[in-house]
């Protein structure tokens, strides 16, 4: 696997903030879904997070992290958000609302801060790991490490049953 040289932007606040963190490069591996990331990185499914952008009945904007190979739970989402509803951004309003392009969006760096929401489940892990902000780039830190640079909250979102 390549070596990382390249810095994202998200490295780069990551550092200024002194979070401490590793990065991963999947450059030249053919990944493309998370699952297929998880797999070219030899990690843990469970422990990779998408990031997912939606919008409320509100017309607000929120960020939810969760599992690469799990589904958001638009219902457990809203109510973790105080919405009636929210639905998912088109990916074609992605870029001019983030700065981010689909399948390189992270939840550090966006144009502006939007409510974020992760996955209860990351609890689990000592560390997760997700997008550095550009596709081939993932970025691996512990809660405690993204609190430093991000405010967010933990709440079980994800569709159960699996």
């Amino acid at each position: 696997m390549k070596k990382n040289t390249e810095k994202t932007n998200v490295m780069r606040i990551l550092e200024q903030k002194k979070a401490g963190y590793l990065s991963h490069c999947y450059i030249d591996t053919g990944a493309v879904s998370g699952i297929e990331v998880a797999a070219a990185l030899n990690q843990d499914p469970d422990q990779m997070f998408k990031t997912l952008v939606t919008t409320g009945n509100s017309h607000d904007h929120y960020v939810f992290l969760v599992p690469v190979h799990k589904e958001l739970d638009l219902k457990k989402a809203a109510k973790a958000v105080e919405e009636k509803s929210i639905h998912m951004l088109k990916s074609k309003d992605l870029l001019a609302l983030t700065g981010y392009i689909h399948g390189g969006c992270s939840p550090i760096g966006m144009k502006k801060p939007f409510k974020t929401v992760i996955d209860s489940s990351a609890k689990n892990f000592d560390t997760i790991i997700f997008s550095g902000g550009k596709i081939g780039y993932q970025v691996e830190l512990s809660l405690t490490e993204l609190g430093k640079v991000l405010r967010f909250e933990l709440e079980d979102i994800t569709v159960s049953g699996e």
